[in-house]
C-alpha cells in the first residue's frame, strides 16, 4: 500500500489540476467557445503560484516538482499573452533564443495523400444552388505547449483536432494523425534542444490553416 501524501504533495497535485484547468479554459477562448477571458481561474491561479514561491521548501525532490509547475506557468502565461497581442494586432510575433524578435515558423505539415478518384455522376437537369457555408473562424484557434510528443500524447490529440476542425471548416482535407504527430515530434526535436518546451499554435487566415511552432523563453 502506498504512502500517505503529504500535506504539500496535495497541495501541489492541487496547483498542477487548476492550472490544467486554466490551460483548457484557454483553449476554449481561444477556439471561440468561451465568450470571456477566464480571469477568475487565472486569478486562482496565481495566488496559489505565489503562495508556494514564498514557501521556504527543503525537500529537494518537491522543490524540483514546484519549479517545474512553475516553469510551465510562465510559458503558459507568455502563449497567452503573445496569443491576445496577436488577435489584437493580427500578427503573431514570435522570440528568438537571443530575445529578439522573431517570425512564428510555420510548421512544414506533409501534404494529405490523395484520394482515389469517384465515378462522375449523372448531371441533373437542373443544378441546386450551392449550400451557403459559413467564414471559417479567423485567428488563432488552439494551442498546446509541448515538450515530449510520446509523454504529452493527450496534448497533440487535442491539438490535432482543433487542427482537422479548422480544416474541415476551411473546406480542407485533415491530415492522417500518424503524420501530424511525425510533424509535431520533428519540430519538438528541433526547437526543443536544453529541454525547452515548444508553443505550437494552430491559426485562420485568409482561409487558410496553418500550424506554427516556436520555442518558449528560457527561465
Amino acid at each position: 500500500m502506498p504512502p500517505p501524501l503529504s500535506e504539500f504533495e496535495r497541495e501541489l497535485r492541487l496547483l498542477e489540476v487548476e492550472l490544467k484547468r486554466l490551460e483548457a479554459e484557454y483553449n476554449q477562448f481561444f477556439a471561440g467557445r468561451l465568450p470571456r477571458l477566464p480571469w477568475d481561474q487565472r486569478a486562482r491561479v496565481d495566488a496559489m503560484m505565489k503562495r508556494f514561491d514564498r514557501m521556504a521548501i527543503q525537500n529537494t525532490g518537491d522543490r524540483f516538482r514546484f519549479q517545474t509547475v512553475q516553469s510551465r506557468w510562465a510559458a503558459f502565461t507568455e502563449l497567452w499573452e503573445r496569443q491576445l497581442k496577436a488577435q489584437e494586432t493580427g500578427r503573431r510575433p514570435g522570440r528568438a533564443r537571443g530575445g529578439a524578435p522573431a517570425p512564428s515558423q510555420p510548421v512544414p505539415v506533409p501534404a494529405p495523400k490523395p484520394s482515389a478518384p469517384k465515378p462522375a455522376a449523372a448531371t441533373p437537369s437542373v443544378p441546386a444552388p450551392p449550400e451557403p457555408r459559413e467564414r471559417p473562424q479567423q485567428g488563432v484557434v488552439g494551442s498546446a505547449i509541448i515538450s515530449d510528443a510520446a509523454a504529452q500524447s493527450d496534448r497533440v490529440k487535442e491539438l490535432y483536432e482543433r487542427m482537422s476542425a479548422a480544416k474541415k471548416e476551411a473546406g480542407e482535407k485533415p491530415l492522417e494523425f500518424d503524420r501530424f504527430t511525425a510533424a509535431v515530434q520533428a519540430q519538438v526535436k528541433k526547437l526543443g534542444q536544453g529541454g525547452r518546451e515548444v508553443a505550437f499554435q494552430v491559426s485562420v487566415k485568409e482561409g487558410k490553416v496553418t500550424l506554427t511552432a516556436n520555442p518558449t523563453e528560457e527561465s
